[in-house]
């Protein structure tokens, strides 16, 4: 039995230093693309994200469309210039995605939870916000993101412009 599990140890090994570590992630699709750091506070813990800025319209439009991975503490904010109702769609979206909708305040104001790829539904902010921030889909729950926790943007700057 030890050469099977030798074996084992050997293959995952192998197939471990072949997958991208989280730390190198940068799809071609989003090099002209700003990135920044981003921190949530919810209760006592602060999550820390790696975030490209979909900051032109052409940005927006492109969003994280045809990415067909997104590690854990990455993702995509698209900040506004003034608070605005926002609306977003998965269509050439691969991966299922998570998407906070941030007020004016910093707060988080509504989770959609899990978006479907592919999916052309509409997907409204519920009322006018600064930003959105796009997660890998689980993720949110997987850390216990809420309503009301605390987005900060790179240097002490709320999610907005």
């Amino acid at each position: 039995m030890k050469p099977l599990y030798r074996l084992a140890a050997c293959l995952t090994l192998a197939l471990w230093s072949l997958a991208p570590a989280a730390a190198d992630f940068a799809p071609a699709q989003l090099r002209d693309f700003p990135r920044d750091t981003l921190t949530i506070t919810h209760g006592a813990s602060v999550e820390r994200f790696q975030v490209w800025l979909a900051q032109t319209g052409a940005q927006q439009e492109q969003g994280l469309m045809f990415l067909t991975e997104l590690p854990a503490g990455y993702g995509m904010l698209f900040p506004q210039t003034t608070p605005r109702v926002m609306t977003m769609w998965m269509k050439n979206t691969y991966i299922g995605l998570d998407m906070l909708f941030i007020g004016a305040n910093g707060r988080i104001s509504h989770i959609v939870h899990d978006a479907v790829p592919l999916s052309t539904e509409i997907i409204s902010s519920g009322g006018p916000i600064a930003s959105v921030l796009e997660i890998r889909g689980g993720e949110s729950r997987r850390l216990g993101l809420r309503e009301g926790d605390r987005v900060v943007q790179g240097a002490g700057q709320t999610a907005s412009p």
